[in-house]
């Protein structure tokens, strides 16, 4: 997933990326340390989730010199960044937030959005159990700086995006449709039906090596994906 995610990422060209870890903290190390790009790479422990917002104002004096993207790493996705920064800024006056929106197969377990005709988000229903639609956050971002006034002002350290931020900005939140690939992997379920659908956008080899470095410097990671896969017909 970093394979991927960092191969999209740095297509744009972006001063440094920031990794939050906590979950196999040191198989992200290890993959990163030997990335071409660890040296614009920064690993941030949390041993304690922020959530989203929480998370983004802790890196506050990074990201705080312009806009800048976030993205939740247990999405696959295939999207053209740059273009995504051109959307972001094209957008109307006074939006703070480009989305990145997808359609969903299963939109319970999505963030639904409703836009008005310019693009921007007008309604926003959390994870409902009858969603109005299929137009979902693919929970990707760019956000401008003046996000932390925001932040800053809730006083708390752990923030979640979805339900504390999103609904502040209704009518302020531009979108950016992903017409190629993206799907929440964050269900085993989700992650199994993955294995067949997506096409990967980096060279198998290249796959096939951070494979063979996680398995050779964190033996326990076939094991558990063996056991993931075991009767699920499965192959990845």
């Amino acid at each position: 997933m970093l394979e991927y995610w960092l191969d999209l990422l740095f297509a744009a060209n972006p001063d440094q990326v920031v990794i939050n870890t906590h979950h196999h903290a040191g198989m992200v190390e290890t993959y990163v340390r030997h990335t071409a790009w660890s040296d614009r790479i920064a690993l941030a422990y949390e041993p304690e989730l922020l959530g989203t917002g929480g998370t983004i104002l802790r890196h506050q004096a990074i990201l705080s010199s312009g806009a800048f993207v976030v993205a939740h790493a247990d999405n696959l996705s295939t999207f053209d960044c740059r273009a995504f920064l051109r959307r972001h800024a094209e957008r109307p006056r006074g939006c703070l937030i480009t989305m990145m929106t997808f359609r969903t197969s299963s939109p319970q377990s999505c963030g639904i959005v409703s836009l008005d005709e310019g693009g921007v988000v007008r309604e926003f229903h959390e994870k409902v159990k009858v969603p109005p639609g299929d137009l979902a956050n693919a929970a990707v971002y760019v956000l401008e700086p003046e996000i932390f006034d925001f932040l800053r002002g809730l006083k708390k350290s752990r923030i979640d995006f979805s339900t504390e931020v999103i609904p502040s900005f209704l009518g302020r939140i531009f979108t950016f449709h992903n017409v190629a690939y993206h799907e929440d992997i964050g269900t085993l379920e989700r992650w199994k039906r993955a294995q067949f659908e997506y096409s990967g956008a980096i060279p198998a080899a290249q796959a096939g090596d951070a494979w063979d470095l996680l398995r050779r410097e964190h033996p326990e990671i076939e094991h558990t994906v063996a056991a993931l896969l075991s009767g699920s017909g499965a192959a990845g």
